[in-house]
């Protein structure tokens, strides 16, 4: 025991002698305390925010890389389309259950073991699903490498608001680390298309990922622990104190259990405030899943796209992410800094005041879908039957009405731009949909909430690739496609209503709501 904490203990009037547990450490020594994340030099900051944002970056790359292999796959294993594509589904299913790998390994170790255990874990199944030799083993490693990658994306929120203060850099790395997922979507069928072209064999889109996953793995071995708790239990050991009290783990595996998944699945059909953000937000990501088999499909057998021309088409939707950004920036430094303005002091804003990218996006999500739906349709394609199964996973409403000859490429492929933003706007940490969950619902009801969301919306991004094929065969590759441009005007005014009635229904909930 240190000198230090001798004299404040004799000061106290406690035995310093004494066996019993008398002090506790719960929080830093002060303000400018170095071993505090949130006082690392800049550059350390830096680094650290870039390892959580590049594993965000290979999760979600791992998902569309893989498509530019679907027909080499069918190929090989004698496969229908449907099963080919079960190894995009499977994987976006395990990364919505992934996150109940990592809680437990970051309650006891921190956000830092997540990082180490779980991701090489991960790699080896992307070199399962690299050496597979039946469908069985291609789809069971699909999965697993996603269920183990995904504990990384889940505690990387928790790395940044670590490191960073909302207001000093924290808004800026969160919007960056948002971006990450969709910038690594939207970047695995150019990547994967081109490796096609180059290398011929479905397998190298497996190395690509570990390629890629390998060199972020070995980065997270050169940045220190960033989570408080973590930190001063090992703080209190090396003092010699006592740490803050853990629960038993039986009642850790059962807090497990009820916040994501127990207590999720039961807010989903009790709290309306959750159910309507997550569908709104499951809806877009089933749709942004759906066009990793769309785009090689559709460019391919309409405009003779090759593989890595496809890919470059996904260019659009990152020039919509990258708006996005700027629409954050602007709408963070004058209307919230407004609305906090306006908060008594040393209160938060309403969580409503969250919901401006969210209002904008979901403009941004039916103009990129109904992108010239309403001109005037050229003579239609004569089409063999698997050309209508090509069509029929096309871009939906963009291309529902504009991918033909007589339409220049260059007409549907633009509409990513408004998809894009649209989509990003809506999934904004910051002013967005998830920091609207966490105002409303407040520490662990937020988690459950979040977790509520994840699962639809990964289950929607499992779903949504499989269904299309009877679907349009049904209804038409045109009028299928307005369906779901129908669908995003539906859910457009939810956020806009939860902007106006969110107190309302706030106060109504069956937990416990944030005062403001």
């Amino acid at each position: 025991m240190s000198s230090a904490i001798n004299q404040a203990l004799e000061k106290d009037g406690t035995s310093v002698e004494s066996n019993m547990p008398l002090i506790v450490l719960e929080d830093w020594d002060s303000p400018d305390d170095p071993g505090n994340p949130r006082n690392w030099s800049f550059g350390t900051k830096v680094y650290a925010t870039a390892v959580p944002a590049l594993f965000a970056f290979v999760v979600t790359f791992g998902t569309s890389v893989y498509s530019a292999g679907l027909e080499q796959v069918m190929e090989q294993f004698n496969i229908s389309q449907t099963v080919a594509i079960l190894g995009i589904s499977l994987y976006s299913e395990g990364i919505g259950f992934g996150p109940m790998i990592g809680a437990p390994i970051s309650e006891a170790f921190g956000r830092k073991a997540v990082y180490l255990i779980t991701m090489p874990i991960s790699i080896l199944f992307m070199t399962g699903s690299g050496l597979a030799q039946s469908t069985r083993t291609l789809l069971v490693c699909r999965f697993l490498s996603s269920t183990f990658a995904a504990p990384a994306v889940a505690v990387g929120a928790g790395t940044i608001s670590d490191i960073w203060e909302l207001h000093h850099g924290g808004g800026l790395a969160t919007m960056l680390f948002i971006m990450s997922p969709f910038i690594g979507s939207s970047l695995g069928p150019l990547i994967g298309g081109y490796t096609m072209q180059t290398r011929g064999d479905w397998r190298w889109l497996m190395w690509v990922m570990i390629l890629i996953a390998g060199p972020i793995w070995i980065m997270s071995f050169f940045f220190g622990e960033t989570s408080k708790k973590e930190l001063l239990r090992r703080r209190a050991h090396e003092r010699g104190l006592p740490a803050p009290p853990k629960p038993s783990a039986m009642v850790a595996l059962r807090m497990l259990f009820v916040i994501t998944l127990f207590r999720p699945i039961r807010m989903l059909f009790v709290e309306p405030i959750v159910i309507s953000i997550s569908i709104y937000v499951s809806f877009a990501f089933g749709v942004l899943f759906a066009f990793f088999v769309a785009y090689p499909y559709v460019l391919g057998s309409v405009y003779g796209f090759s593989l890595g021309q496809t890919g470059l088409a996904f260019i659009a939707i990152i020039i919509g992410i990258i708006l996005a950004g700027v629409t954050f920036a602007i709408l963070d430094r004058t209307l919230y800094a407004k609305a906090n303005a306006r908060a008594p002091p040393g209160k938060m804003p309403p969580p409503e005041e969250r919901l401006y990218t969210s209002m904008l996006g979901s403009l941004g999500i039916p103009i990129g879908l109904f992108w010239y739906v309403f001109r005037v349709c050229r003579k239609p394609l004569v089409l063999t039957d698997i050309d209508v199964w090509l069509l029929t996973q096309s871009q939906f409403q963009r291309f529902a009405w504009t991918a033909q000859p007589s339409i220049h490429w260059i007409s549907p492929i633009l509409a990513g731009i408004p998809f894009g933003w649209g989509i990003t706007c809506l999934f904004i940490l910051k002013l967005g949909t998830m920091t609207y969950l966490i105002d409303t619902y407040q520490a662990l009801n937020a988690a459950s909430a979040i977790a509520a969301n994840g699962l639809l919306r990964y289950t929607f991004g499992a779903v949504f690739p499989l269904f299309t094929l009877p679907m349009y065969s049904k209804l038409g590759i045109g009028w299928a496609g307005s369906l779901l441009g129908f669908i995003s005007l539906l859910l457009l005014p939810i956020p806009w209503v939860l902007y106006k009635w969110g107190p309302y229904l706030r106060s109504k909930s069956s937990y416990e709501t944030g005062h403001f």
